[in-house]
């Protein structure tokens, strides 16, 4: 049996009308043997089909004898008659069909046979079309049709025959009621056709499908019977068998070992008494003897049921199966199964089932289990109309302190960091790890509008008291974006998505700050993305310009040298403040052209002014790590033709934190060029010291805030102004004040030792062509006086 079913085709795909029908490929597979499951059933009503045609036919005599005379009629009805013959011997010789393969040529007899048989019934119609007579032909095509609906009714496995002769004589009942001016008979005679054709290809469908399915049950019956043999002979696990009173009968060695005792000692034992252990004097059985012990009682068969059992009282875990057994009579009289101890199997899975829902860094939920209780939250909250919600937690700092003390120190902060996080969630909470440095915190139950509010502060509060490892104090923050559902979300997507909005926002404030999720953010993170396409196709639409600020000799008031500082004028979103396009392209990465269009351009630029005038540009970090970074700085020189010492580079602390020793393996290129490299926006980072220590900068730049303090007579800033000053003059650096805007301004950094200067008081950032004037105009000064 399983070898006819490999010649048949796919029995869960629909059969088409084509192999129905017989029609498709004759050499493709399956194709004799699903012939031979329709054409046996043609011999078996071979006889009935006779007498029906005959009663037809004389129906046919006596209803059209005073128009077609019996010499017309008896030749017909010779005709029938031979037709018929052939047709019989046909049917008669494919009643074995079903124990072979049919045979392409026996298929096309039966084609032949009834397209005779058909073409004979043809005759009729279309002679009394032909002379016009509409009685004879509307009595004619009534006894053909009763015909049709009975070889539709008869023969369903075989619908070939019927599809030709319903096709046939409905064809030729047309042709003859158009003849006779019968026109609304012929949409009557083509709908009738159609339904018969369509009713006989289903019907003959179902009946294949059907065989399809007998077949399946047949090989899947045998496969069972095997299976058993090789089960029993082989001894693969265990089979085990209980009368009607649930007592042990026919025990197998494996069976009586996997209960810890003989046969002789289980044999005729209450089966639930064996492996309910002491369980079974107080009744209190674990819930699936309980299940197993009512399936038993109900005498209803089961499958892979999980039982704990209990064996020399050590729990385990057995799969059963089993069905009731009946005797010759029908009565029950026990049930037989198989087992197989599957302890082993069922802690693997409870610990797999397990590491799919927990971070095994900190033992915490992970995002597959916030994700189930979020979405537990909300459907407590639409059932119940209150409110549930979702915070997102994300770490300050935490990327300093992996990349400069290493990973393990950061996964210990992380450790340490989930340990205070559970001490701050009761019952009404859950908190888990999404990944990386960011948590999360599911509130089951948020009605009080003051609950998020009060575990988010919390949160903040916590996580920045400074941590202890490896002889290390550490100090990290938190930010935290809440949702509250279902208002701010009606699924879990939508939550999630949003208090991660809410979350970006905090971390755009500053960080250490919760923020609310408001509609709002959508149409910022909106703004944020077409900002982003924009930003990417800025370049190739010269959309960029770079501006010069100036830099000053404090004593002097002598330009020395420009700060390159980049503009961006979108058609889209006008001109765009580097504030908010420069940590974007920084996200994106996409700083990494930009500052290479940058320093070919600022170089180039350059070129045009006195041979004493130095240009500094700015280098993120994201560039800096590039593994071409020097070759990009030597390509921006020998393009432009400037000397290598006119060109400084300007860098932040923050670049170090990323990866110390591939920032300063590329600076040290940089300088072994004869570039110089500036420390920007001193003190605001971290450990300036160690880095002054490890790299020689040519200038440290004093950021502006400090500038700013000393105007107003702060005494840390003007404190750390001259700590600075004096620690650049011992170091052999240059110190530039930044953001220097009025007279007064310059004069207290005169005094307190800075050597260059730049800020709004000696000029704003200008267009190259502005830049230029000043030489010009310094050009043309130093005439006038040598004049």
């Amino acid at each position: 049996m399983s070898e006819i079913n490999q010649n048949l085709p796919n029995s869960t795909a629909r059969l088409s009308a084509r192999d129905v029908l017989g029609l498709s490929d004759p050499t493709s597979a399956g194709w004799g043997r699903l012939r031979g499951m329709q054409y046996p059933r043609l011999a078996h009503g071979t006889r009935l089909r006779l007498a029906g045609q005959a009663v037809a036919a004389a129906l046919v005599g006596l209803t059209t004898h005073s128009v077609g005379g019996f010499v017309l009629l008896g030749g017909w009805a010779v005709l029938l008659a031979i037709s018929l013959f052939f047709c019989a011997r046909v049917h008669s010789a494919v009643a074995d069909s079903d124990r072979r393969k049919l045979s392409s040529a026996e298929f096309r007899k039966h084609q032949l046979a009834a397209s005779m048989a058909s073409a004979v019934w043809c005759l009729p119609l279309l002679v009394f079309g032909y002379l016009g007579e509409p009685t004879p032909l509307l009595e004619v095509w009534v006894i053909v049709s009763v015909l049709v609906i009975g070889s539709a009714l008869t023969v369903a496995s075989a619908p070939l025959g019927t599809v030709i002769f319903a096709c046939a004589t409905s064809t030729a009942a047309i042709l003859g009621f158009a003849m006779t001016g019968e026109y609304s008979m012929i949409p009557v005679a083509a709908v009738f056709a159609i339904i018969i054709v369509t009713g006989t290809i289903d019907n003959a469908r179902t009946f294949l499908e059907a065989r399809f399915a007998e077949a399946g049950m047949s090989e899947k019956s045998e496969v069972v019977s095997l299976l058993l043999r090789e089960f029993e002979e082989n001894q693969a696990d265990w089979l085990w068998q209980v009368d009607t009173a649930r007592r042990v009968r026919m025990v197998s060695p494996r069976f009586s070992f996997a209960l810890g005792k003989t046969p002789e000692e289980v044999n005729g034992k209450q089966f639930l008494e064996l492996i309910s252990g002491d369980t079974w004097e107080t009744g209190q059985f674990a819930p699936s003897l309980h299940d197993l012990a009512e399936r038993l009682k109900r005498r209803e068969s089961f499958s892979n049921l999980l039982v704990k059992v209990t064996i020399d009282r050590e729990e385990r875990w057995w799969e059963l199966s089993g069905t009731p057994m009946l005797d010759d009579g029908g009565h029950y009289i026990g049930f037989r199964g198989v087992g197989s101890d599957v302890t082993e199997q069922r802690e693997s899975s409870e610990k797999i089932a397990y590491l799919a829902r927990y971070d095994t860094l900190t033992g915490l939920p992970n995002r597959l289990m916030l994700h189930e209780s979020l979405g537990e939250a909300l459907r407590f909250a639409h059932q119940w109309r209150s409110r549930c919600a979702f915070l997102m937690i994300d770490l300050d700092r935490f990327k300093a302190v992996n990349d400069s003390l290493g990973h393990l120190v950061g996964d210990q902060l992380l450790a340490q960091v989930s340990s205070r996080l559970k001490g701050l969630t009761g019952d009404n909470e859950m908190v888990g790890r999404l990944g990386g440095d960011e948590f999360a915190i599911v509130i089951r139950d948020a009605s009080d509008k003051e609950t998020v509010e009060r575990i988010a502060r919390r949160v903040i509060e916590t996580l920045s008291h400074p941590y202890s490892i490896d002889h290390h104090t550490l100090y990290v923050g938190a930010s935290v974006g809440s949702a509250i559902g279902p208002r701010d979300g009606t699924n879990v997507e939508d939550l999630m998505r949003n208090s991660d909005l809410a979350l970006y926002r905090a971390k755009d404030e500053g960080g250490g700050e919760h923020y609310r999720y408001e509609p709002a953010l959508h149409a910022s993170a909106e703004e944020r993305r077409k900002l982003e396409f924009s930003l990417r196709h800025a370049i190739e639409r010269d959309e960029l310009v770079l501006h010069y600020q100036p830099v000053v000799d404090a004593i002097s008031e002598k330009v020395l040298s420009f700060e390159a500082l980049v503009r961006w004028n979108s058609p889209e979103h006008g001109f765009v403040s580097p504030v908010k396009f420069i940590p974007l392209a920084e996200d994106t990465r996409l700083i990494v052209p930009i500052g290479q269009w940058v320093m070919e351009q600022a170089c180039r630029e350059a070129t045009n002014w006195p041979s004493d005038i130095r240009i500094a540009v700015n280098v993120s970090g994201e560039q800096l790590v590039e593994p071409d970074f020097a070759s990009t700085v030597v390509r921006a020189l020998a393009r432009s033709g400037l000397e290598a010492h006119r060109l400084e580079i300007e860098v932040t602390e923050s670049i170090f934190l990323r990866d110390a020793d591939v920032a300063r393996a590329a600076l040290e290129e940089i300088m072994a060029l004869g570039c110089s490299v500036a420390l920007d926006d001193f003190g605001t980072g971290y450990s300036s010291l160690g880095y002054l220590r490890k790299l020689r900068f040519s200038t440290i730049k004093v950021d502006r805030s400090f500038v700013q303090g000393a105007a107003n007579e702060h005494p840390e800033s003007l404190a750390i102004i001259r700590a600075v000053v004096a620690m650049a003059d011992s170091l052999e650096m240059s110190t530039t004040a930044e953001g220097v805007e009025t007279a007064e301004e310059a004069e207290m950094i005169r005094k307190l030792g800075c050597k260059k200067i730049q800020g709004y008081y000696f000029g704003r950032p200008m267009a190259a062509v502005e830049a230029r004037k000043i030489f010009k105009r310094s050009a043309n000064l130093a005439k006038a006086v040598g004049a």
